[in-house]
Formats: structure tokens, sequence, C-alpha cells
């Protein structure tokens, strides 16, 4: 009987390592496939971003690898992180871009392009509420990313019930072990969400606080985009400091 325990008990702690390790830092694109997907002629008129946004400093931070099931919440129109998670996760994974039901006219707008590139493995999601679902296929995703746009759903009606709303269906969207990955432009410390429709900018302390609220655990943070010059007092589309501003990455776990 106590073999059979042990036994059992063996295969449990196979079963959930096996579990965990579908994104847990252990199966992440290597360096030349990330580096393969930034030099796909296809996305030509993108690549000159690519050094700027850290974009392989980026994608090794959010673990995507062959097989991931990738949701790209609030793309924009140039599907930009879309494109590179395409060919990285293969024909064996899955993109979706997603855009809440109140960008649903840019999403349509957007999708004749996205069409012109014949990704296979993407498929254009917009939802039928402003917050992440796949319907049947939630609880299926290993991450969810989301680039400069975290702050904007604060914007929504609802202001910090809206981001909580968000982080509750991002929570529903990730299997057990998925990661949440939130990119944004940061604001000053202690300034809460006030900046977020003047500035477009959110405290980072805010958005961790607000997703550990939702029952995530945090993984970790990349410094990349972090820019100490920038004093957090301008408009990000400001031309004086435009594509330079102080950002933070960080990563978080749906707890298995």
């Amino acid at each position: 009987m106590k073999r059979m325990m042990l036994g059992m008990a063996a295969l449990c702690a196979i079963a959930i390592a096996g579990l965990a390790a579908a994104h847990d830092g252990k199966h992440p694109a290597s360096a030349a496939q990330v580096a393969a997907a930034l030099a796909d002629p296809a996305r030509a008129d993108q690549a000159s971003d690519d050094a700027r946004r850290h974009a392989a400093d980026i994608l090794a931070f959010t673990g995507v690898g062959p097989g991931s099931k990738v949701v790209d919440l609030l793309p924009g129109g140039r599907y930009y992180w879309t494109r590179m998670f395409s060919p990285i996760v293969n024909e064996t994974g899955k993109v979706y871009p997603m855009w809440p039901q109140v960008a649903a006219a840019r999403a349509e707008k957007a999708a004749a392009a996205l069409d012109g590139w014949h990704l296979a493995n993407v498929t254009n999601t917009i939802t039928p509420a402003n917050v992440p679902t796949l319907g049947a296929a939630d609880g299926t995703i290993d991450i969810v990313y989301t680039n400069e746009n975290y702050h904007d759903i604060a914007n929504l009606p609802g202001g910090e019930a809206a981001l909580d709303a968000n982080n509750a269906a991002v929570f529903k969207v990730l299997k057990p072990g998925g990661v949440y990955v939130i990119v944004d432009h940061a604001d000053a410390a202690g300034t809460g969400l006030t900046g977020t429709s003047t500035k477009h900018r959110i405290d980072p302390a805010v958005v961790k606080a607000e997703v550990l609220k939702a029952g995530f655990t945090f993984a970790g943070e990349s410094k990349v985009l972090a820019n100490p010059a920038d004093d957090h007092s301008k408009n990000v589309f400001d031309p004086a400091i435009r594509g330079h501003t102080d950002q933070f990455a960080y990563k978080f776990r749906k707890p298995l």
C-alpha cells in the first residue's frame, strides 16, 4: 500500500510539473528563433522599431515559444507584437490579437491589413464585451500580453472597476501556470490613475496592486525599457519624449 501511495504521489508530481512547464520559463523560444522572427522579411516595415522597443528582450521576457497560445490584448492597428509571436509559436501554437467591443470599429478597419499578411495561426478576435474572453477556450492560454495599452482600460467606463473586471477576465482566460505580461508607460509614484487619460501613463505600483488583487502572483520584471531621464510630466505623445518614455514590464503568473 505504501509503495502504491508513493507511486501515485510520483505520478501526481510529474503531472503537476508538466503543467507548470507550459510556461515557467523552461521552454521559451531560443535566441535563434527570436532572431528569425524579427528578421522575417514580411515585417520589414516594422523592423526599424525593434531596437528602440527592445523587441528581442521583451519576447524573451514573456517566455513565448513553439506551441504557445498567446492573447495579444489591444494589439494596435499594425499588430506589431502579433506579427512576431506568430512565427515563434509556429503551426503548433496560436495567437489571438484581441480587441474589446468598444474598439470593434478600429479592429474591423485593421483586420484588412492582418488578412494581407496571411498568418495562418492568427485569429483576430473582438470580444462581445469590454473584457478578454475566448468563451469555451478560456483556461487554455499560456500568455496574455498587452503593450502600452493597459492604462487605456482604466479610461473605459468604470475606472478602477474596469481594471478589476479586465484582470479577472485575464485570470479566467489563462491556464494554470500561464503568465500575464504588461508593458506600459510609467507615471510618477503616488499618481495612481490620475494620468491615464491626460498623459496616457499609469503608476506601476497601482498596476501591481490591481493584478495581485485578481489572484495572480508576481513573477518578475524587466527594466530594458526604463528611462530615468523621463520625469513623467509629459504626455507620452509629446515630441520631446515620444518613443523614449520610461516604461515598466511586469510579469504575473496564474497559480497552479
